[in-house]
């Protein structure tokens, strides 16, 4: 621990403020309204007791988490509501962590949405059309202005699960380009998320034919460029318009967020531009990228997820956190 500290004091001494940035899916944080778009699950008050106990204890749960990481600006998935993000922010708040300033994608009535918690206050919030379809959801996009006059944009995605074929991430990873591009290939963008995909998507998918409709095209790895940049951060220079992903920068062991069937997969990913590697203005801090594992997040082998009975009718336990670990990494400005 003093070894991280004294770490910390010099990165703040020599290179300046540290900025923690951070990304969970926070699975199915849905309000007690009901609104017609819920899973049959997390209909208020009926046989499967989502109620004010339970989402309570959710409420509780993952903002124990969130307290824990502490980080200054926080991306979440699964949020079903301006209500759910406000109940959060309220128990954090109660917990002694206050986040002053929150958005929401909440143009589209999809049932769950992107948002995010900030200590720092922002400029603006957009949202990012993906397509009309409610199967996919928009991205938030949030702009920054830092205290060393630094613009940062941080955009929070929530692509198509695997229950679809890549074509369908395609569309969100063509949407989130197009923007980029619309913003400059100057700028400093960070792209955090549920992508829904292996940060080698491309290797990974490429003999299912279920999901590799696309011609072994991917979203992440393709659109987005980062198939050409598989190294650690200080040996990387990016081209315009392409993106590092952060996991090459950490230990090929400690790259994931969920555990499906006992098989770690990284579908969550923190993704950076040209600019954030640079020397001058924000800079990504080398080898900071790493998974949230404190221990009462497992149960045994598995991550301790939100549990609900295997019944055919399911009903909550009150019980667990998330199907994912949440993914941190630090910048200085």
């Amino acid at each position: 621990m003093k070894i991280i500290f004294f770490l910390t004091l010099f990165c703040i001494l020599v290179l300046g403020d540290i900025l923690k940035v951070a990304t969970y899916n926070v699975e199915n944080l849905f309000d007690l309204k009901k609104n017609g778009h819920e899973y049959k699950e997390y209909i208020p008050y009926t046989y499967s007791q989502w109620n004010k106990k339970n989402y309570t204890i959710k409420l509780y749960n993952i903002a124990k988490v969130i307290k824990d990481i502490d980080a200054d600006i926080i991306g979440l998935e699964e949020i079903e509501s301006l209500q759910a993000l406000k109940d959060l922010r309220y128990t954090l708040k109660r917990k002694g962590l206050y986040y002053r300033y929150y958005a929401i994608a909440n143009l589209k009535d999809t049932t769950v949405k992107v948002a995010l918690l900030s200590k720092i206050p922002f400029l603006y919030k957009h949202e990012i059309a993906v397509q009309s379809s409610y199967k996919y959801r928009n991205i938030l996009e949030v702009k920054f202005k830092l205290k060393n006059g630094e613009n940062l944009y941080i955009l929070v995605n929530h692509w198509k699960s695997k229950s679809g074929p890549e074509s369908m991430r395609l569309v969100s990873a063509k949407a989130l380009y197009k923007r980029v591009k619309e913003l400059g290939y100057d700028k400093n963008i960070i792209a955090l998320g549920d992508f829904n995909s292996h940060y080698e998507e491309y290797k990974s998918f490429k003999r299912k034919r279920r999901l590799n409709d696309t011609e072994n095209i991917t979203g992440i790895n393709h659109i987005l460029g980062t198939i050409n940049y598989q190294d650690k951060a200080e040996k990387i220079h990016l081209k315009n318009g392409e993106f590092y992903n952060l996991w090459y920068d950490t230990k090929k062991n400690e790259r994931y967020t969920h555990i499906y069937k006992k098989h770690k997969e990284a579908l969550d990913s923190i993704l950076i531009t040209k600019s954030l590697l640079n020397t001058k203005g924000i800079l990504y801090l080398s080898h900071s990228i790493h998974t949230f594992k404190t221990s009462y997040l497992f149960k045994k082998n598995h991550i301790y997820r939100w549990q609900m009975t295997r019944r055919k009718k399911a009903k909550h336990k009150g019980k667990g956190y998330s199907d994912h670990l949440p993914l941190v990494a630090k910048f200085s400005y």
